[in-house]
């Protein structure tokens, strides 16, 4: 187990953001990886954090069970195990400063074009469900997760155009996440990424994690829908612009 100060006093503000995220604030767990790899490897962290966020999952699938479309998450779920594949496959050819800067500029130009878009005299109906388009975002979220850790904004971009309940919302992503960050097992065993230092880490941060995940539940019941919406698509472009500069003083 890591027993540096330092890693911790980085390591549990990172979690609580991953909590938050879990309970529904989507887009705050972004920025825990980048909050780790100051202190460990961005591989240790990734490995570090898998785990955790298993655990999480736990706590936020059972706090809305009863709230998650499961047509959504089908065509999810199916599209991410192909993404998951081509990531894994295609670890060592593909840049994941690329993967960040891509996701980054699409996911700033949709959440600024939608806010416009529900601002005006006719904002648009909901979007359905549909299948070519569940299975690609699917894909990519299931890419871009395996790839750069990045699958929340191609999920949003997805479900939030279908206008779903906050809570539907928030509990289909609960779902598809939890189901794709155990089909990701695999292929960080097959990477040898869980160490047993890594592991037992991870353990001694769990009751924060599980923590900051309840707190996150408590917090977004308390918003009201709209808010809540609003709130995202603001989340959703401060994290496409860290995307896009993490992405971008990289390549440059």
């Amino acid at each position: 187990m890591i027993t540096n100060p330092l890693f911790y006093a980085a390591a549990i503000p990172a979690v609580t953001l991953m909590g938050l995220a879990k309970g529904g604030f989507s887009g705050l767990g972004l920025l825990s990886l980048p909050l780790m790899a100051l202190v460990v490897s961005p591989v240790q962290a990734a490995a570090i954090t898998l785990p955790l966020l298993i655990v999480q999952d736990v706590v936020s699938v059972w706090a809305y069970r009863y709230t998650w479309d499961k047509r959504n998450v089908v065509l999810l779920v199916a599209g991410a195990m192909s993404g998951i594949l081509t990531g894994y496959l295609l670890a060592a050819q593909v840049s994941d400063a690329a993967i960040k800067l891509s996701v980054g500029v699409i996911s700033v130009a949709f959440a600024i074009r939608r806010m416009v878009l529900e601002r005006s005299a006719t904002p648009p109906e909901a979007a359905p469900a549909d299948t070519p388009r569940g299975l690609f975002w699917g894909w990519v979220t299931g890419f871009t997760s395996m790839i750069a850790h990045a699958g929340g904004p191609p999920f949003q971009i997805y479900v939030m155009p279908q206008k779903l309940p906050r809570d539907v919302f928030v509990g289909t992503g609960a779902v598809v996440f939890a189901i794709i960050n155990w089909i990701k097992v695999p292929p960080y065993m097959a990477l040898g990424q869980f160490t047993m230092e890594n592991l037992t880490t991870a353990a001694a941060l769990f009751p924060v994690a599980i923590a900051s995940t309840w707190a996150g539940v408590l917090l977004v019941r308390r918003v009201s829908g709209q808010s809540f919406y609003t709130a995202v698509y603001i989340l959703l472009v401060l994290v496409g612009a860290k995307l896009i500069y993490d992405g971008a003083g990289t390549l440059i």
